[in-house]
Formats: C-alpha cells, sequence, structure tokens
C-alpha cells in the first residue's frame, strides 16, 4: 500500500476485523461503557436498503459491529452466480460507511457462533423480520441482550436489481428461498 500524501484519509481496511480481534475491541469498548449493536448480511452490491439499515442499526448504540456473510455462505443463500462481489470487497465497501465501526466476514450458515462470542447488546435486522421471526432471537436473549428491528420496508433486493440488469443466471431472494 503506498502512503497518501492526504493526511486526512481514510482506509476502511482498518475496520475489517478477525473474530478474535473482533472480540478484543467490543470488550474494551463495552468497559468504557459503549452499548455495542451487531448487523449482519450478505451485502452483494450495496444498495439504499443496506445504508438505510446499518444507518438504523447504529441509532441504537455506540459502536456498530457488521458481520457480512462469506462467499460460501452468500452462494447457498442465494444461488448461482452470487456473490457479485467477493466478501472482503463486501467487507470493505461496509466498512466504509460512517454508521459502521467494525466489519468481520463469517463462514458459519448463522450468526449464531458470533454473536455468542461478541454478546452484543442488541442484534439489528432489517424489516424483512419481526423479532419473533428473527432466527437468533433465542441465542440473544439468552445472554440479556435484545433484538430491534430496524430500517425502511424492504422495497429493495440486491437479487431484484441483478434480475433487472439482465442477470438471467441470477435467482430472485424469493426464488432463492423458495421450496420446490
Amino acid at each position: 500500500m503506498v502512503p497518501s500524501s492526504n493526511t486526512n484519509s481514510f482506509d476502511a481496511r482498518l475496520l475489517l476485523v478477525s473474530r478474535e480481534e473482533l472480540i478484543t475491541r467490543v470488550q474494551t469498548a463495552r468497559k468504557l461503557g459503549a452499548r455495542i449493536v451487531f448487523a449482519n448480511g450478505c451485502f452483494d452490491v450495496l444498495h439504499v436498503g443496506h445504508i438505510r439499515y446499518l444507518a438504523g442499526a447504529r441509532a441504537l448504540g455506540d459502536l456498530l459491529v457488521v458481520g457480512v456473510n462469506s462467499d460460501e455462505q452468500v452462494a447457498i443463500q442465494k444461488g448461482a452466480g452470487r456473490p457479485i462481489i467477493p466478501a472482503v470487497e463486501r467487507a470493505e465497501i461496509v466498512a466504509s460507511l460512517a454508521s459502521v465501526s467494525y466489519v468481520t466476514v463469517f463462514s458459519e450458515p448463522t450468526v449464531t457462533e458470533l454473536l455468542l462470542a461478541l454478546k452484543p447488546d442488541i442484534h439489528a435486522k432489517g424489516t424483512d423480520y419481526s423479532e419473533e421471526t428473527v432466527p437468533e432471537r433465542d441465542v440473544v436473549r439468552s445472554y440479556g441482550g435484545r433484538v430491534a428491528i430496524v430500517g425502511d420496508p424492504k422495497d429493495h433486493s440486491t437479487s431484484e436489481m441483478l434480475a433487472r440488469l439482465g442477470g438471467n443466471n441470477v435467482q430472485t431472494d424469493s426464488q432463492a428461498h423458495s421450496v420446490d
């Protein structure tokens, strides 16, 4: 990496951290009284729905940690041809948002292990969920955390955007989750 002559430059890659480093940083912030919020997703081709979701999550606390699904998990969840953008690049894009404090990539099918490791005060999910349909709600409640629904109505979808752009091999979100 070439040093920048601009002393005000920001390198979002500095906010991409391993799980172990993230645990340490979250513990330090918690000791200083910070309220920790956790959000997660694929974030493949960032759109305004993602921005509003993460801004809403950050508004609930002092530190927003974002878990980004690995490439393997995105392919499993979203289908053939996904992700469009590799995980490390998706993570860097998310980390560049002002609302985001730290980003980590996770490879498990769910965020359960990451939630148990970090024990955020709030687990924020988008409006395609209700507090009672969040898959990890019982995990969050088991350590005294709470689930919050944030963002605007789910009117935005990367899968639908890609389909409109002519990605014939891309499944829409509803196709990827349908049971035949």
